[in-house]
Order: C-alpha cells, then sequence, then structure tokens
C-alpha cells in the first residue's frame, strides 16, 4: 500500500523515491510485523485462553513431562503470526506483484487448512484433528492450484523446468504433469515437515525464520538481473518483492517467538505451522530452487523422514527405531533438555541455511 501512495510521489516529495527499494520496504515490513506482534499478543493470547479452558490437547502417547509442562497453554497463536505479516506483507509489499499474493494465498490457505484441524481438536477434546488423509488431500488441491498458477507466472525459458543445485544453467524440463506434481509435494511437503517440527516451545519457529531469511536473500538475488548474471542463476522477474514477504515473516516469527519462548505462554498449532511451511514451498517455486529448499529446511525433511522410518519399521518389523518420533521427542525420550534440543536444532538449522545458500556460488 505505501508503496503505491509514495511511488507516484517521488519527483514531487522528498524521500519517497525510497519506496520504491526492495531493501527499505522490506526493512520496514519487519519491523512493522515486529511492533504488530508485540501489540496484539497479550489481547490475543488472554482471548485465546479464556476460550480455550484446557489449552491445546496433548498427546497421550507423548513425553511424560508435556502432560506437566504444557498442559492447559492456549493453541491457534498462528492466528497471531499470521495478522501480523499479513498486514505487514500488504502495507510494503507491491500488490501488482503476482507472486506477493501467491505467497498471501498459500499462507491463508494453509493457515485456514490448519484452524480447521486445531478447532477439531479443540471442540473433541483430543489430540485427533482432521484425518491425515483429508488433511493432505486438501493441502495438495490448494498446492496444485497455486503451482498451476505460478507455472503460468514463468517466462517461456522457464515454464515447467527444475533447477539444479550447483549447475549454472541448464535445467530439467518436466513437463506441465510433472512439475505440477513435484511443486504439490513441495508445498505439502514444506507445509507438513514444519508442522511435524512444531513439537517444543520455540523449536519451529526458529528454523522457519532461518529458511525464510535464507528464501529472502534467494529471491532479492534471482529478481535482480544484475546479480542474477553475476552469479551465474536463472533470473525470474518479479520475484525480488518476495524479499518483502520474507523480512514481514522473520519479524511476525520474532514477535511469536518472544511469547513462544520456553515456557511457552501460547503455541502456533497447526493454524500457523502449516501456513508457514506452504509461504517457505511457495517461495521456493517460485525462485526456482525448489531443491535448495531441501537442504535449506533439511531440519523439517530430517524431521519427517524419523515419522517415516518409524511407521515404516514398526509396521514391517514390529520394532521401533526411536525412542519416539519426531526427532525431537527422540532426543527428549534419551534425557535432553527441552532448551538443548531447539538450540542445538537451530543451530543445524543455521549450517544447512549456509550450505543452502551457498549453492547460489559454487556452480
Amino acid at each position: 500500500m505505501l508503496y503505491h501512495i509514495f511511488s507516484p510521489l517521488k519527483e514531487t516529495l522528498i524521500g519517497a523515491n525510497v519506496f520504491q527499494y526492495i531493501t527499505f520496504r522490506s526493512a520496514g515490513a519487519m519491523m512493522t510485523a515486529l511492533l504488530v506482534s508485540f501489540c496484539l499478543a497479550p489481547p490475543v493470547i488472554r482471548w485465546l485462553a479464556a476460550r480455550q479452558r484446557n489449552g491445546q490437547p496433548i498427546r497421550a502417547d507423548g513425553p511424560n513431562t508435556h502432560l506437566l509442562t504444557k498442559m492447559g497453554t492456549p493453541t491457534m497463536g498462528g492466528l497471531l503470526l499470521l495478522a501480523a505479516l499479513m498486514f505487514s506483507t500488504l502495507l510494503w509489499a507491491n500488490l501488482t506483484n503476482a507472486y506477493i499474493w501467491c505467497a498471501l494465498a498459500a499462507t491463508a490457505g494453509f493457515g485456514a487448512l490448519g484452524f480447521t484441524d486445531d478447532y477439531r481438536k479443540l471442540t473433541s477434546g483430543t489430540s485427533r484433528g482432521l484425518t491425515g488423509r483429508m488433511r493432505l488431500g486438501l493441502g495438495a488441491l490448494l498446492a496444485l492450484a497455486l503451482v498451476w498458477y505460478m507455472n503460468d507466472l514463468f517466462a517461456p525459458a522457464l515454464t515447467s523446468k527444475l533447477a539444479l543445485p550447483f549447475v549454472k544453467s541448464w535445467m530439467i524440463d518436466l513437463g506441465a504433469p510433472l512439475f505440477l506434481l513435484l511443486g504439490v509435494l513441495v508445498v505439502v511437503g514444506s507445509a507438513n515437515g514444519v508442522n511435524l517440527t512444531d513439537g517444543l516451545d520455540g523449536l519451529a519457529i526458529g528454523p522457519a525464520m532461518i529458511a525464510a531469511a535464507s528464501f529472502g536473500i534467494i529471491a532479492y538475488l534471482v529478481g535482480h538481473r544484475a546479480f542474477a548474471d553475476y552469479l551465474q542463476i536463472h533470473y525470474v522477474a518479479g520475484t525480488g518483492e518476495l524479499a518483502v514477504f520474507a523480512a514481514a515473516l522473520i519479524g511476525a516469527g520474532l514477535g511469536f517467538l518472544w511469547f513462544n519462548a520456553p515456557p511457552a505462554m501460547v503455541f502456533m498449532g497447526d493454524t500457523g505451522a502449516l501456513a508457514l511451511g506452504a509461504a517457505l514451498g511457495t517461495m521456493a517455486i517460485a525462485t526456482k530452487h525448489e531443491l535448495v529448499l531441501a537442504i535449506i529446511g533439511g531440519l523439517f525433511v530430517l524431521e519427517t523422514l524419523s515419522v517415516i522410518v518409524q511407521v515404516v519399521s514398526f509396521k514391517l518389523t514390529g520394532r521401533r527405531v526411536f525412542a519416539m518420533a519426531p526427532l525431537h521427542h527422540h532426543f527428549e525420550q534419551r534425557g535432553w533438555a527441552e532448551p538443548t534440543i531447539v538450540i542445538r536444532f537451530w543451530i543445524i538449522a543455521v549450517v544447512l541455511a549456509l550450505i543452502g545458500l551457498a549453492t547460489l556460488k559454487l556452480r
């Protein structure tokens, strides 16, 4: 909104030209989202707590300490996170940019799906919300519509193409059907990966912000012709604006983390986790860095794989590979303190992000 107000005034109003710079608007978006989070959080948390007498239903088969330390903590804090993210993006982004609307649509759509899941858990008083098939099916439909639309936004040379990390310009032409399938897997997989990681106070939001910062950098470079040519990466016109969205996500995440840090005053729930994961997946597809997301978001991949391995192993052999899945619960059962797990997983997320960003230069 501010971009559209001040850009036409750049010749007549001193300082109005700064609103044309993505870097300036990204900084503004981050600070705005942070301030909105701080202002909204206390009343929103009180409102959630008043309507959730028993808080988020805790897994009966989860760590015993959770029944003592987390019982009564309200969930659906993702509403706070998404409100700050979307308000800040609408305020600072160029609203004629189609990729911005794709990111907002993914965030809102998967946020609504997560909200439905959270609501069913609360009303039933159990940790069971939507069935796994229903959640995956609805998520796949949302992702399919989104990826279909984005594929039409790309220049002909990029349509249905898959870029490879560490490779300069050569891309694999998947064809529309396979590219759509890949896109659905990226968005739905990312959404559920973040959701599975969201099991300890502050665990999911930290790596999500790290991944958002990484893709904010990637979006800015991919969307800037000079930088893209210098780094010998593919240029995708318009994606630079996603840096504003990524910055807003970081600001909203920092504000949420203030209240989600151990001991958490509120949980993001599926409302926030599914939305954040879908937003990251959307940025990866828009910037043609789908495979790099598997590196930068490697922590989410590990958490997801731990669940898959655990289920497959138990069904085939009757034995469990991990003491408990997802992976963070395994380390809890091995005696690691919750803050230790969270901080060490954050360190892993930083290292993976640096490796992912290194692919921009190592080609």
